[in-house]
């Protein structure tokens, strides 16, 4: 698929988010992140197909798609998107 093709409406795309919700880095986001625009970045080895990506959680990350994709899903947690209502915030009790 032509990059001109998605950032002129056509279709939507999305990855799942790459986010680590946890300091190990063994539990990620994973919610669907969108596409926001797909651009050229240069490199030494030649040009890389890059993209913005942002989930609902607030999560943005900029870089060639092919670090923004993660395989493996099977070998992940499913993990919570880190995104709190206030009541259930309010409803938490606080760390001393």
């Amino acid at each position: 698929m032509h990059p001109d093709y998605v950032i002129s409406g056509g279709q939507m795309m999305f990855f799942d988010c790459p986010a680590y919700l946890d300091d190990g880095g063994t539990v990620r986001c994973g919610l669907p992140a969108e596409v926001r625009t797909r651009f050229t970045m240069r490199s030494t080895d030649g040009p890389l197909e890059a993209a913005m990506i942002r989930c609902s959680s607030g999560h943005w990350f900029n870089g060639p798609i092919e670090c923004l994709t993660w395989a493996g899903k099977a070998n992940r947690g499913p993990g919570t998107a880190g995104g709190v209502s206030s009541a259930a915030a309010a409803r938490r009790p606080r760390a001393a």
